[in-house]
């Protein structure tokens, strides 16, 4: 079995363990594809050097994520990505979108910034992932008022929407992205998983954030998307190993990276 997390932090200055031992661990829970979004301008030359350091398994994306943002530093904040953009190859936009968990003094700057980044994915043929805490709806609209859906290639990183919103993103060929959550008791992710087919979905950690149970609490890392697979294996009654090779397939298409021989 082949895996992949699509959605992980692991240049943060956070984890405990060292980035070789991370990777290793990963590797051998049979996680060779990983896939970094970028936090800000504060965070990007730790993703490059880890992606450099680890480049057959390590696969960077460039963007700026919404808590990041605030009314001095959007302008910057953009020059960043365009500059980054301009230097090297990234598999994809993110992650960007919309917060309004913490904080909504900047809506408005946010929600620049997500659609100037968006515009940014469609001109370099780049899929995007999106973040939307309390923002699902509105970050919907402003895809479908200020651009061709068509022309957009979209993950939804760590779905927290309901059943009707996840069909709504399955029906513009959008993917749903399903990490640790789905394993917690009382979450609305297992209708989720079962109503939507596995070939909209892609698995992630978002270490070191929301590890699955039974590690819930603990530092999360790519070794644990199993434990997810295993999950999300049960509630679409299909194997693990079909769960693998068809979430690692949409993982490759997504991102538009060459199977590993």
């Amino acid at each position: 079995m082949v895996f992949s997390d699509t959605h992980t932090h692991l240049y943060l200055k956070d984890f405990t363990k060292d980035k070789k031992t991370l990777v290793k661990v990963a590797l051998d829970n049979n996680v060779p594809y990983l896939f970094l979004p970028n936090v800000d301008s504060s965070t990007i030359n730790d993703l490059i050097n880890l992606c450099d350091t680890f480049p057959e398994y390590c696969y960077p994306m460039i963007g700026v994520h919404p808590t990041s943002i605030n009314d001095h530093n959007v302008s910057s904040e953009l020059k960043m990505v365009q500059y980054w953009l301009a230097m090297k190859k990234f598999v994809a936009i993110g992650e960007i979108g919309i917060d309004l968990y913490w904080d909504k003094t900047y809506f408005k700057q946010q929600k620049k910034a997500f659609i100037d980044q968006v515009q940014l994915a469609i001109e370099h043929q780049l899929p995007i992932s999106i973040h939307s805490r309390d923002s699902l709806e509105i970050t919907l609209d402003l895809l479908l008022t200020n651009f061709d859906t068509k022309r957009i290639s979209a993950v939804f990183h760590c779905y927290s929407g309901n059943v009707e919103q996840a069909k709504k993103i399955v029906d513009y060929g959008w993917s749903v992205g399903i990490g640790g959550v789905v394993t917690y008791k009382n979450s609305i992710l297992p209708e989720v998983v079962k109503e939507i087919p596995l070939s909209f979905i892609l698995l992630e950690t978002d270490a070191p954030y929301l590890a699955p149970v039974p590690y819930r609490g603990k530092q999360n890392s790519s070794e644990y998307i199993p434990v997810i697979a295993a999950k999300v294996a049960e509630l679409k009654n299909v194997t693990i190993e079909q769960v693998a090779e068809i979430t690692t397939n949409n993982a490759l298409t997504f991102f538009k990276i060459p199977a590993r021989k």
